[in-house]
């Protein structure tokens, strides 16, 4: 019976699969949607154009006649679900991907117009472009031929400045900006950057009413019948027809908080301050904000220079307080003689409470689980833009498989609660930086409960405290120093759990049995996370280190208390033994841009966890374990069921693997590589962006201490197959491959993969190639895993659903 219906599956299955491919390839074919008078362009090319120029001209062809990708699945789209009777449909288009390129002289016209004059912008002066059009059987291609002619090239390059300053000032700046060289090519990008950049050297020194048409060039020596090829540019920098340009000072500032944008309060009995402390007016219409909290991030100060950066700054830190909905910043001057200007930086409140409920239903194809929060934020806590989030997290997860119900099998409970206080600066004892130039600095007073049951294995409580800095060094270099972190663990086992019988890898389960503290540091150093989401090419970093027990191991010296860690005495205080290890991790990704919406990623994860001192014996804590495999890792394999190096879960009994699940398979050394190559798949999918990903994953966990167990018969055993050795790196690497969909909505990204295993190291020799029983059929290799590892199934396939994505 089960195999005639896993032969209906098959059946079924292939007949969606064929279905949806006959349909596809009727809506590729476009052109049976149009009229006879009309074609489709299927080709656009453009010859003899500089090969560094070509891409560029290519974009002066109007989008409306560009034809689409060979690949682009965004015409299929649009044929789908807009057309009707064997026509296009003219009312009621839906928004699902683009329609053909269609055929239109004119816009062929506007084309060559265009690429004829970005050649000429290029220094080619006597550019010549033409087009032709060939059409058959209602498909078009259009061709545009340049005769681009001589490149012209500086000869000589000079400036007419009236303005002495404004001269002297252009002159000390140019050669850290200017791309106008002699002997280089003429290029009009050229003469726009450098009027951009006069105009922003001149609003950071004072020139509040510099405009960008005050810069202007000459060129002489374009005409066609010049024979040298040769151009001489001269710089102009006007000053206003009645009064030269002149340099303004900050005179003092309002900065008012008001419930209206206009800045109007909702009641005449409110007055304006009229007290200047430190060139700065202070009134708070709202009365709900403190002085100084908000003052600080103002850039603008009282007899400085204006400086357009410091606008900018303002701005910016302001908007990052979170407790207005809107910042605007004004000037005036008192009189026309003179060089101040004050300022009003106009400030309207938002609401600062907030109460969000979020659940989610994590499935990964062996487990699924429900999880639901409910967080309180208020971000005005103290009237000083403190933010306050109080989180109550509980879930669940189950295993799934073999058509059981998703609730039969609830192996994890977990619920938490945690209180946070983030301040917008950094809280040093006798010591008050103002930083912020490149971000804003924050101080986090963290303090959290976490409860932890694993069905018959064991319960964990973790309470945890620490104090954070976040700074940035710059706008792409941020530094997070935690200089206290205070965990306190306390596990039991279950009466049924006998460690005696504990084999191989389950020496973890005494790490579920401590109760301990941990005292310690952390420092993470994050390079380039704000290009994260940019098609571009650059690296990324994230390297940090953790820390613990030095401390209090010296205090124990001092008082005498020391123990002997390596007999079993650890040092203990408060009568309880603290945690010693040393935990660095790095994260690096090279991120490489291909061209329009197409990126390689390649990315290293690797970390290590190393317990020594007070912790020799014992290990590093159990929740400082790293783990392989998830959606954001190995996506090929669930989290946490890959290794550590060749460990096989076969060593267990029935019981054990149900009770240990998740468990087993952490390790003290983390390897892990990702390749990715992103690309769009549709423009328009349901109102958004509809990309995808090819990738390949590789990685493992492994132990590097060495540890023996004995069990109740007296045998002794020992962790040989999962500790690291260089050797045997090759045959211990999980290697899995697979494809994504990222549905991106702008500020959320919904993400599905599905991940097959290729190579997996829990078996030996040439069985690590399970790729080959997938090919093969599967359904043996399967129903004998089954019979050997029960309750465990083998998924050759993964699921990972997600929100953001995974690197």
């Amino acid at each position: 019976m089960k195999a005639y219906q896993y032969l209906i599956n098959i059946k079924l299955k292939s007949t969606a699969i064929l279905l949806f491919i006959i349909v596809l390839i009727q809506a590729c074919s476009s052109t049976k949607y149009i009229p006879e008078y009309q074609s489709i362009v299927k080709k656009v090319t453009i010859d003899s154009v500089d090969a560094k120029f070509q891409e560029q001209a290519y974009n002066y062809v109007q989008k409306d006649i560009r034809p689409a990708s060979k690949f682009s699945i965004n015409v299929p789209l649009y044929n789908l679900f807009n057309t009707k009777d064997g026509r296009y449909k003219t009312s009621d288009i839906k928004p699902f991907g683009t329609p053909p390129a269609i055929l239109d002289s004119t816009l062929v016209e506007i084309s060559r117009n265009q690429i004829q004059k970005f050649l000429k912008s290029k220094g080619y002066f006597q550019a010549q472009v033409t087009s032709d059009i060939k059409v058959e059987d209602k498909k078009a291609e259009v061709k545009f031929s340049a005769k681009s002619g001589p490149a012209y090239f500086v000869e000589k390059l000079t400036d007419s400045i009236p303005n002495n300053n404004i001269k002297t000032l252009y002159r000390a700046n140019k050669s850290n900006f200017t791309h106008l060289h002699v002997g280089a090519q003429y290029d009009e990008d050229s003469l726009s950057y450098e009027r951009e950049q006069i105009y922003r050297i001149m609003k950071e020194n004072g020139y509040f009413y510099f405009l960008r048409p005050y810069v202007n060039f000459d060129v002489y020596g374009t005409e066609v019948t010049s024979k040298t090829n040769k151009v001489d540019l001269n710089l102009n920098i006007t000053d206003p027809a009645n009064d030269p340009h002149k340099q303004f000072y900050i005179g003092y500032t309002h900065l008012l908080i008001a419930p209206n944008p206009d800045g109007l309060p909702d009641s005449a009995r409110y007055k304006l301050n009229k007290d200047t402390v430190n060139g700065i007016v202070y009134t708070d219409f709202s009365r709900r904000y403190r002085r100084n909290p908000i003052v600080r991030y103002d850039f603008l100060k009282q007899g400085e220079l204006y400086d357009i950066r410091n606008e900018n700054l303002t701005y910016d830190r302001l908007y990052e307080l979170n407790i207005f909905k809107n910042v605007k910043i004004d000037y005036y001057r008192r009189d026309s003689t003179s060089n101040k200007i004050n300022t009003i930086i106009l400030l309207t409140p938002q609401k600062v409470m907030s109460n969000r409920v979020e659940g989610e239903v994590p499935f990964n194809g062996g487990t699924v689980g429900f999880n639901i929060s409910n967080t309180y934020t208020n971000n005005n806590l103290f009237r000083g833009a403190e933010r306050f989030e109080l989180q109550v997290k509980g879930g669940l997860q189950s295993r799934i498989g073999n058509g059981s119900s998703p609730f039969k099998d609830i192996y994890q409970r977990d619920f938490s609660i945690s209180a946070s206080i983030t301040v917008p600066r950094l809280m040093i004892p006798f010591y008050s930086p103002t930083l912020g130039g490149n971000g804003m600095p924050h101080t986090t007073f963290s303090s959290s409960y976490i409860y932890a049951l694993q069905k018959d294995v064991s319960v964990r409580r973790i309470f945890i405290n620490s104090v954070t800095y976040d700074w940035f060094e710059t706008k792409s270099k941020l530094h997070s120093f935690t200089p206290l972190n205070f965990e306190y663990r306390f596990g039991n086992l279950e009466d049924s759990v006998d460690v005696t019988t504990v084999l191989n890898n389950l020496y973890y389960a005494t790490l579920l049995d401590r109760k301990d503290l941990t005292l310690g540091m952390k420092y993470n150093y994050t390079l380039n996370a704000d290009k994260l989401n940019q098609f571009r090419s650059f690296v990324y970093l994230r390297a940090g280190m953790d820390i613990a027990g030095n401390l209090l191991q010296g205090i124990s010296s001092l008082t005498g208390t020391k123990g002997d860690a390596g007999n079993g005495n650890p040092a203990k205080i408060f009568g309880l033994p603290f945690n010693q290890y040393i935990r660095p991790e790095i994260d690096i990704r090279w991120y490489k841009h291909l061209g329009g919406e197409k990126q390689f990623i390649a990315r290293l994860n690797t970390g290590l966890a190393y317990a020594y001192g007070n912790s020799v014996l014992t290990g590093i804590p159990f929740e400082k374990q790293f783990f392989a495999g998830g959606s954001s890792g190995i996506r090929a394999w669930q989290a946490r069921t890959i290794g550590p190096g060749n460990y096989n879960r076969q060593t267990l009994s029935s019981a054990l693997r149900n009770s240990f699940f998740g468990l087993d398979q952490l390790g003290e050394f983390k390897l892990e590589t990702n390749f990715e190559y992103r690309f769009t798949v549709a423009k328009k999918f349901f109102g958004a962006t509809l990309r995808g990903a090819a990738f390949v994953d590789a990685g493992n966990v492994w132990n590097v201490t060495k540890r023996t167990a004995t069990n109740a018969n007296g045998v002794v055993t020992n962790n040989e197959e999962t500790l690291l050795k260089l050797s045997k790196l090759a045959q211990q690497l999980a290697i899995g491959t697979g494809f994504g969909l990222r549905y991106d909505v702008q500020y959320f990204v919904f993400r599905f993969d599905v991940g097959l295993k290729l190579k997996d190291p829990q078996f030996t020799g040439s069985e690590q190639w399970v790729i080959s029983k997938f090919l093969s059929g599967a359904r043996e290799f399967k129903d004998n895993y089954y019979t050997s590892h029960n309750p465990d199934t083998y998924r050759f396939i993964q699921y990972n659903f997600g929100i953001g994505m995974p690197f």
